[in-house]
């Protein structure tokens, strides 16, 4: 999406192969430049390092949608998956926002923050009980940066995903009851994601996704919701 939009882009994974294969697609397709910089953002010095790799371009729009997710029962997660849930969707989100924000602050120009949060953060949710925990954190950091950083002409924003059809989603081979959510293309979503920056502090793509929130929050008591939710996600996977 930004791509078409005319812009270079930096790209950041710790799937190199992957990562460079997509750049030269997204160059040839869009006539762009992109930046490679391949890293582990659970590492420590992982924010040092992408600073330093864009301390001579000009960056003014932050999209972080790196997140670490498994579908287990919790009592089978490892001291590695918990780390991995910390730092990559809690730990680096907080270094590298405040890093940007204060570049940009400094250079006195405007710049937007988009941090990929997930309808998964509305209610306690079993099987992904780490996951849905670090995007609840995620979607009221954004909230709370957007009124904290506005006076500095940045925007902040939580876009919140349902179902998506990415590659990670769909290997998890979910299977669908007679509630089945509404399953996003990514290119809706970031579309979405686009347009609202700098008019909300977060929003929920998908009309049938602000619908069930809608519901989930407005009309049923949260007992009710978290029970109807949860029953929809143990169907979806099941585990011994």
């Amino acid at each position: 999406t930004l791509a078409s939009k005319g812009l270079n882009l930096v790209m950041i994974d710790n799937q190199k192969e992957k990562m460079e294969y997509l750049a030269g697609k997204i160059n040839a397709e869009h006539g762009i430049k992109t930046s490679t910089l391949h890293l582990d953002l659970a590492g420590k010095d992982a924010t040092q390092q992408i600073m330093d790799h864009c301390r001579d371009m000009d960056c003014g729009l932050l999209v972080y949608n790196a997140a670490y997710s498994r579908v287990k029962p919790f009592m089978l997660n490892t001291d590695e998956d918990f780390m991995n849930y910390v730092g990559i969707n809690t730990y680096a989100i907080l270094k590298l926002v405040h890093a940007f924000s204060g570049r940009i602050i400094e250079k006195k120009r405007p710049g937007g923050v988009i941090l990929m949060s997930s309808l998964a953060g509305l209610i306690g949710m079993q099987l992904v009980a780490s996951y849905a925990a670090t995007k609840a954190f995620s979607w009221n950091l954004a909230e709370a940066l957007h009124h904290e950083l506005k006076p500095h002409q940045i925007d902040v924003m939580a876009c919140i995903a349902g179902a998506t059809a990415t590659p990670p989603y769909l290997a998890t081979k979910p299977k669908y009851g007679r509630i089945k959510p509404q399953v996003m293309a990514p290119a809706s979503v970031t579309e979405e994601a686009i347009r609202k920056l700098g008019k909300k502090a977060r929003h929920i793509c998908g009309s049938a996704n602000r619908m069930n929130y809608f519901i989930l929050t407005r009309l049923l008591p949260r007992g009710v919701a978290s029970g109807m939710a949860n029953r929809v996600m143990k169907k979806m996977y099941t585990y011994e």
